[in-house]
């Protein structure tokens, strides 16, 4: 797969309008205001220094304006691909020095993941991800991303292991909090909310990292046991390989899996949903190569793993953002703040940036879906629920890991139970409906009609098949023949022609007859090189259901 020169910049950038440029302008520094506080703040999640952050920045943003195709999606530091980030790299190396290499080279890992994945048309993977699987796992994350924070602000450190080993390990050093850091990072929560609530229009991330530099420059906090960032150097990106021994690629190779996954998946949900908004079309592939690519660009800026940031994306479409000229906006913006302004961080309080992670996460509390799910879809609240305490309990990429298991099983158990419909003709008509929804659909004396709703395949065939028994075993008056119905089946494999012939030898077995009918072209194809097809032919294979009853009544004089 090759990308078209309408997937470059020039796509979008030809029929660019003076009009939109007021609107990019105000989105790229609503970006801004956002990027510099969070990014600094991820960065301290992922575990790197906050330069880096201001390496990998830019670079995400030009990469996914140049080949994405949501005009509207903002990629660059998220809390979710930093944490996972951060784990599977805690799982090679603790010394924060190696740190740094091993999260760039996740990054181009990731990136080269995705990108394969988008060339092979892979896009599809993520409508295997059940909903209700990413509800539970990202609200577990944001409650062991909010744990990991609160140690910043109680001024002690959270240690190590899940969520409830870190909880307990803050609680057990209730003696040694720093009320003074408790206090500035309180008073930065509350200035978050404040702001959100009632006057949402402003940066509110900016206006209290601002405020966090004042306070602790004016009253020495750092003399009164705050922790601060310290010197952040002037961060202009410049590429950079990643130096790890191959061993440590290898070692990376399985979390870069399940850090792509997760960052396709939240990227491209947020790309969609603006797509729907603003009746856009978007190609899944193309976004997992758009991903891929801006994950491996930052890899090689000695950053870390990159995603889609619906905070960001949202607040810049508010502002008035139409294209991708925002984030090209953003970027020289941050490329400047990097080059020039990051000095001013060095008093910043560790507790503000605990602060900023934990309202930035809070959107991932769904707490109104899990009710939702209580209402009206219990099993899907257990399936919520039991990806969440996964994540709790043995931390995220195994809880991620059960996440996909999970969705995989709920895929094949839904595939797995297709009903089998009993059909009648409907009055007056060549129509043949489901007799539980068509009270007056009529069956046909000695001839007993089935549909199978939903595709065959090996995982489902051995159901149907004892169905189809069962029902020509309990009806009242005993059939001579079924009829099959695949209008619902677009591949017959050798797994389900085998087991069509077992179903169609017992029937035979017991005096009845095995006719199908509606068999598309591509399971026809199929079907006419297995020997179930010298079993039915001639005369036994129809166009329609009213063309198998028609020389089913026939052949008996009927």
């Amino acid at each position: 797969m090759t990308l078209a020169p309408q997937h470059l910049i020039a796509g979008w950038a030809r029929g660019y309008q003076k009009a939109m440029l007021r609107g990019d302008l105000l989105g790229a520094l609503t970006v801004w205001t956002l990027i510099v506080p969070e990014s600094v703040a991820y960065a301290e999640i992922a575990g790197v220094p906050p330069q880096n952050a201001f390496y990998g920045a830019p670079v995400a943003l030009v990469v996914y304006a140049l080949i994405g195709g949501s005009r509207f999606l903002v990629v660059g530091a998220t809390s979710a691909a930093a944490v996972l980030s951060a784990s599977t790299v805690s799982g090679v190396s603790r010394d924060p020095q190696v740190e740094i290499g091993l999260s760039t080279a996740l990054a181009v890992l990731v990136g080269a993941v995705l990108i394969a994945a988008g060339v092979a048309r892979l896009g599809f993977v993520t409508n295997f991800l059940a909903e209700p699987v990413l509800v539970g796992f990202l609200f577990g994350m944001a409650l062991t991303i909010m744990v990991r924070q609160a140690g910043k602000i109680l001024g002690v450190s959270s240690g190590d292991g899940d969520f409830f080993q870190r909880l307990a390990k803050l609680l057990s050093q209730a003696g040694e909090w720093s009320w003074t850091t408790v206090a500035v990072g309180v008073a930065a929560l509350a200035g978050l909310l404040v702001l959100e609530r009632y006057l949402p229009r402003l940066p509110a991330s900016l206006i209290v990292l601002a405020a966090g530099l004042i306070v602790s420059q004016s009253l020495d906090l750092k003399a009164h046991g705050v922790q601060t960032v310290g010197k952040v150097p002037s961060a202009v990106p410049i590429p950079h390989l990643p130096g790890i021994p191959e061993a440590d690629w290898a070692k990376l190779a399985g979390g870069a899996l399940g850090v792509a996954l997760v960052a396709f998946a939240e990227s491209y949900s947020i790309s969609e949903r603006f797509a729907r908004i603003h009746g856009d079309e978007l190609n899944a592939d193309r976004e997992m190569i758009a991903v891929g690519s801006a994950n491996l660009a930052v890899g090689f800026f000695r950053s870390f793993a990159v995603s889609g940031s619906a905070s960001r994306s949202a607040a810049a479409e508010g502002a008035g953002g139409r294209s991708p000229m925002v984030s090209l906006g953003a970027a020289i913006l941050v490329v400047l703040t990097g080059a020039f302004l990051t000095s001013l961080f060095t008093p910043l309080p560790e507790a503000v940036l605990g602060a900023i992670v934990i309202i930035a996460v809070r959107g991932f509390l769904r707490v109104a879906e899990l009710r939702r799910y209580a209402a009206d879809d219990r099993p899907s609240l257990w399936v919520a629920l039991t990806a969440l305490i996964g994540v709790l309990v043995v931390d995220l990429l195994p809880g991620l890991l059960l996440a996909v298991v999970l969705s995989l099983l709920l895929f094949i158990a839904h595939a797995s139970t297709i009903r089998v419909a009993t059909l009648g003709r409907l009055p007056g008509t060549d129509i043949w409906g489901d007799r539980q929804e068509h009270r007056d659909a009529v069956p046909h004396p000695g001839i007993l009609v089935l549909r199978p709703d939903g595709e065959l395949f090996f995982g489902n065939a051995s159901r149907i098949r004892s169905a189809v028994k069962r029902l020509a075993l309990d009806t009242d008056a005993a059939p001579r023949a079924i009829v099959v119905d695949l209008t619902a089946t677009y591949r017959l494999g050798v797994p389900v022609l085998d087991t069509l012939a077992d179903l169609s030898a017992d029937l035979d077995h017991r005096g009845l007859e095995l006719h199908l009918a509606r068999v598309r072209a591509r399971p026809a194809r199929s079907l006419s090189r297995h020997p179930l097809h010298a079993t039915l032919s001639p005369g036994r294979i129809h166009p329609t259901v009213t063309a198998a009853v028609r020389a089913l009544s026939g052949a008996s004089g009927e």
